[in-house]
């Protein structure tokens, strides 16, 4: 077992000094090369860790000898060129999300993923953000009892400038649901235990980017959607999204419901909310008028072992700890490439209900 790891990131852009911060605090492990062909964010990069070696290929640097593990940060339309070489490897592999933007380079990737034994990790970290963390675990637990509904609602900022402005073109992101949203999508199938069937989703384009032109390209990423899953046991989900929603104070709340009641996670409060029903049969309750609920609970949740907060509330910290403990110890990947295949085919079913104004069922993506 090594004591410590030597990674290789390809793509230095912000993502990537953002894996690159966390690996940097985390211990057992260091950055020893990157790969990147925009000079600035390499210059960006060696200013954090000026001993790495740099690669104008990734190729390159996968073959280096110089690493045990890998972080792919590129651009979302890059993934599945770059893990084509990544998973030919025996390296260690963690690739960001969305794991593709197109149904035919996810299959490529599953069938490139079934050949090599050595591990890889989606990245996928909102489940690690602590509040969530606790609150699906409570769910999984039973605290709710059967859930029937999950909701997710994010009022935020519209998207931040990135390379090449390469984040404003759906052709190269997969579209806002699926680059912004596939984080949402697999946690409402982590808490239910199964993925959706069908899906309706309405949205659009209203007020972020509707001036900006990149060589007579007009930026076309969608800032606001409804998204409405159901699912094959009755259970539903639904995605509330605002990107020029700046005055909310909790710009991400997760809320879970079911039969004994229910279960919230508030960010960046990092607060859980929980209450349980009185018994069905208590119908005393119903005739008088008088609440239902009981058990009321408010809880501040904080994880004080995270060394890196960064832009994710700790959770990349806590994914990376997570990864780099795999490797050491042989074990397998609690994020799985599965995992994102399912969250970017839900993202990609849902533009597919915007733009033809219908139901879209999950077998005509993915049967």
């Amino acid at each position: 077992m090594k004591s410590e790891l030597r990674y290789g990131v390809i793509g230095v852009g912000s993502m990537g000094r953002e894996h690159i911060s966390n690996i940097k605090v985390m211990g057992g492990a260091v950055v020893t090369a990157i790969s990147d062909p925009h000079q600035p964010s390499i210059e960006a990069a060696l200013e954090m860790v000026p001993g790495a070696k740099v690669f104008s290929d990734h190729r390159a640097l996968l073959d280096s000898g110089l690493i045990d593990a890998v972080v792919i940060a590129t651009p979302n339309d890059t993934h599945a060129e770059v893990l084509k070489d990544a998973l030919a490897t025996e390296l260690a592999v963690f690739v960001e999300k969305p794991l593709a933007t197109t149904v035919e380079d996810l299959k490529s990737i599953l069938s490139w993923d079934e050949k090599r034994s050595a591990l890889t990790w989606m990245g996928l970290e909102y489940r690690f953000m602590p509040p969530v963390t606790e609150a699906i675990a409570r769910a999984k637990e039973g605290e709710a009892g059967k859930i029937h509904q999950i909701s997710i609602r994010e009022h935020r900022e519209p998207f931040y400038p990135k390379v090449d402005s390469w984040n404003r073109f759906t052709e190269r992101t997969g579209g806002t649901l699926v680059e912004k949203c596939c984080h949402y999508f697999n946690l409402m199938d982590l808490v239910i235990g199964e993925q959706p069937i069908r899906v309706f989703a309405s949205g659009g384009q209203s007020v972020n980017h509707l001036n900006e032109n990149y060589g007579g390209r007009r930026a076309n990423m969608l800032d606001n959607a409804y998204v409405i899953l159901e699912y094959a046991s009755g259970a539903r989900g639904m995605l509330d999204l605002c990107m020029f929603g700046e005055g909310s104070f909790d710009k991400e709340i997760l809320t879970i419901i079911g039969d004994q009641g229910k279960i919230e996670s508030f960010l960046p409060s990092q607060v859980v909310k929980a209450s349980r029903r009185d018994s069905v049969g208590n119908l005393d309750n119903w005739a008088s008028g008088a609440s239902r609920a009981r058990g009321s609970e408010t809880k501040i949740v904080h994880n004080y072992d995270v060394k890196y907060m960064g832009h994710h509330y700790g959770a990349s910290y806590i994914e990376h700890t997570k990864f780099r403990d795999a490797i050491l110890n042989s074990t397998a990947a609690e994020v799985t490439l599965l995992d994102g295949v399912t969250s970017v085919v839900t993202g990609l079913a849902a533009h597919k209900s915007i733009n033809e104004g219908r139901v879209v069922e999950i077998k005509e993506l993915w049967g």
